[in-house]
């Protein structure tokens, strides 16, 4: 079982073993989790830099923040974990080409949730992420995820930059909208994919349905939607049921389900009412599973076209798409990462056909 694993000794196992100094590049909340993780695993950490024109005399979790261009000139060898994503391309190549340059090192650290993703922990879950591979739809999904599990285990990038897909690809090939869709956009920002999906429609639609539960987002995307009579805005987190849960607001990809103030929180089935979807999407930072279960009836009674982010907890990769092919096994199940550093932006398409 899981032959197409082929890493097994993980990121922190590589730098446990190091020897050369190990510099984490980069500042905030990854590089946090990921100075947790070196503790646990008693790595000694070197110090911390940053990109020469964010450095500013400050310092970072105790370390003062040095310029790439100072460790060059004090250090000869030493090794770059990667403690920031990157989602553009002229900063994947700027990473490329420090990987090049560098020992680099891109530990998976999860979104939101806790654990490591680890062979180990792979073989804990070897079933469900056999299952997975074998009922994917077509052989580029099963290479994108075999490959997506590598990088997570071994911190490589070369296993994401040889599976990325541009967007306008998935949209033409997979998701293909067409003028009369009836759009439900879970985690809407503001309005990004909403943007997106006018282009491949050539600006027309039948409905959409757009929830934000940041208020500032929120404010963007109102503002962006302007006045349309054919688009409904809700304010409010997606979930399972319509409640009110704890939502911490950070305006932007921290903003989650937590400690925070009460946010109304609705599920995609109460919004429509019986009515259809066409297509849905869900970036919900880290409750796709509870957002899943909220439109789990227009799933299996209309199917409609699927976009579910799968990369926020380390379970998504294999508990998300089993969800969706339980509630309506006539699913065609597709996975395709987009350009970023780590594997975020990996995410499940599902399409009736």
């Amino acid at each position: 079982m899981l032959d197409f694993i082929t890493e097994h000794e993980s990121s922190w196992d590589k730098l446990k073993a190091e020897t050369r100094p190990i510099f984490i590049y980069g500042m905030g909340d990854g590089a946090v989790k990921i100075m947790t993780a070196m503790r646990e695993f008693k790595i000694p950490l070197a110090g911390i830099f940053a990109s020469d024109e964010f450095v500013r005399g400050h310092s970072f979790e105790g370390y003062r923040v040095h310029k790439l261009s100072e460790i060059e000139e004090a250090v000869d060898d030493f090794v770059i974990v990667l403690a920031f994503a990157a989602g553009f391309q002229a900063l994947v190549d700027k990473i490329q080409q420090l990987a090049k340059k560098h020992t680099l090192i891109v530990p998976d650290v999860p979104v939101t949730g806790g654990g490591l993703f680890t062979y180990p922990y792979c073989e804990e879950h070897a079933e469900e992420i056999e299952r997975v591979y074998n009922m994917l739809a077509d052989n580029q999904s099963r290479t994108v995820y075999a490959n997506i599990i590598n990088f997570k285990i071994s911190g490589n990038i070369d296993y994401l930059t040889t599976v990325t897909t541009p967007k306008s690809e998935i949209y033409k090939e997979i998701i293909r909208p067409t003028t009369n869709e009836i759009f439900v956009d879970l985690g809407a920002y503001n309005g990004d994919t909403i943007r997106e999906l006018l282009e491949f429609s050539r600006g027309k639609f039948h409905r959409i349905v757009a929830m934000e539960p940041d208020k500032k987002n929120f404010k963007k995307l109102q503002k962006f939607i302007g006045h349309s009579p054919a688009i409904d805005t809700y304010n409010c987190v997606a979930w399972c049921v319509d409640t009110e849960i704890p939502f911490s607001t950070k305006a932007g990809r921290q903003s989650a389900v937590g400690e925070g103030a009460l946010m109304p929180a609705r599920s995609v089935d109460s919004i429509l009412d019986g009515e259809r979807a066409t297509i849905i999407k869900m970036d919900v930072e880290g409750a796709e599973r509870e957002a899943i279960w909220g439109a789990s009836r227009t799933i299996s009674r209309f199917g409609p076209k699927l976009m579910i982010s799968l990369y926020h907890r380390n379970e998504d990769i294999f508990e998300l798409p089993i969800l969706i092919s339980r509630l309506n096994p006539k699913y065609k199940l597709y996975i395709r990462h987009q350009l970023y550093i780590p594997a975020w932006e990996t995410n499940l398409y599902a399409v009736c056909e």
